[in-house]
């Protein structure tokens, strides 16, 4: 169970084998009965801990960011909650649970930094609102640059095996991992996938996180840099209505242009909106349909394969 979001459940995360394609895992009854099980175990989660899980996603995301963002939270690590609130109040509790999984998790994501530095293998963590165009890209991407960049995917959904048979079929090395109720991928989870992976030295893992513009930006995997994937018919304001996101990201590929003639869509007003939230940020404009753009992207990662070493945040 994640704490700080609430979501997922450790038994319903899979990692698949390398290229390997289970159909069972595409089973209607496959997927109940596994949502059966997580539901049994959050409602024991909730008794055990006193503390609601509600799956509401806009519900518990706001906690997360509430609790692990705002001042009062973050300013004061060394505080204890019985200095402040009784041990049985659950909004401390939750606090300390958080704090708790995020402090491992970020261990384990120094763990895999240091794995992926000691084999020179560049880690891209490629988060986007679903719908926004990721896996159109990572197909792309593995057709038109894989011959001279080396690359492999690590897929992140919480059910199917569509996209990474999808980039199966591109020429990827692929390794799914399924995170059931899971709304992102975390440290542990991308350790999984690159064991199963194994990628070769000096080669690049593009990790497609869970598609979700909220979570994602909390949990660090150890990866060399961050990427989103917005899309231009999200609207101008996504750097605004997800300042997290935006802040914590490296590179933003504003993907779909070829739709610009038919939107209300300023490019400019978005990168603007964009750099008052991480005035650091690379923008490239691209269409994963036309191929505009995409040159500067494939640029971008064979300039990165020589990157030095990166330390975590």
């Amino acid at each position: 169970m994640c704490a700080t979001c609430g979501c997922g459940d450790e038994n319903g995360v899979r990692v698949g084998a390398r290229n390997a394609v289970d159909a069972a895992d595409e089973s209607g009854a496959g997927v109940r009965e596994r949502r059966e099980g997580q539901r049994s175990r959050l409602h024991e989660h909730h008794h055990d801990h006193g503390l609601s899980h509600d799956h509401d996603h806009a519900h518990d995301h706001d906690h997360a960011h509430e609790h692990s963002h705002n001042g009062d939270a973050a300013a004061e690590p060394h505080r204890s909650a019985e200095a402040e609130v009784p041990e049985q109040d659950g909004a401390t509790r939750r606090v300390e649970l958080e704090r708790e999984v995020l402090a491992k998790n970020d261990t384990l994501a120094e763990r895999n930094r240091q794995w992926l530095n000691e084999r020179a293998v560049l880690a891209l963590n490629l988060m986007s609102s679903p719908g926004a165009g990721k896996t159109t890209l990572l197909e792309r991407t593995l057709a038109e640059s894989g011959a001279t960049v080396p690359l492999a995917v690590i897929e992140g959904d919480q059910e199917t095996l569509r996209d990474s048979e999808r980039l199966r079929r591109a020429g990827a090395d692929v390794v799914q991992i399924n995170t059931g109720a899971g709304c992102h991928l975390d440290a542990e989870m991308l350790a999984g996938g690159l064991r199963a992976l194994a990628p070769a030295v000096g080669s690049v893992v593009l990790v497609e996180n869970v598609g979700n513009l909220v979570c994602p930006a909390l949990f660090d995997l150890g990866e060399y840099a961050k990427v989103v994937i917005a899309a231009v018919t999200e609207g101008e304001d996504k750097p605004l209505k997800y300042p997290n996101m935006f802040a914590s990201t490296d590179l933003v590929l504003l993907n779909k242009t070829d739709l610009l003639p038919h939107l209300s869509f300023e490019v400019e007003r978005f990168a603007e909106y964009a750099r008052r939230i991480n005035p650091e940020v690379e923008i490239l404009p691209v269409s994963a349909t036309t191929g505009e753009g995409l040159s500067t992207w494939y640029d971008w990662l064979a300039g990165h394969l020589s990157a030095p070493v990166r330390q975590g945040a």
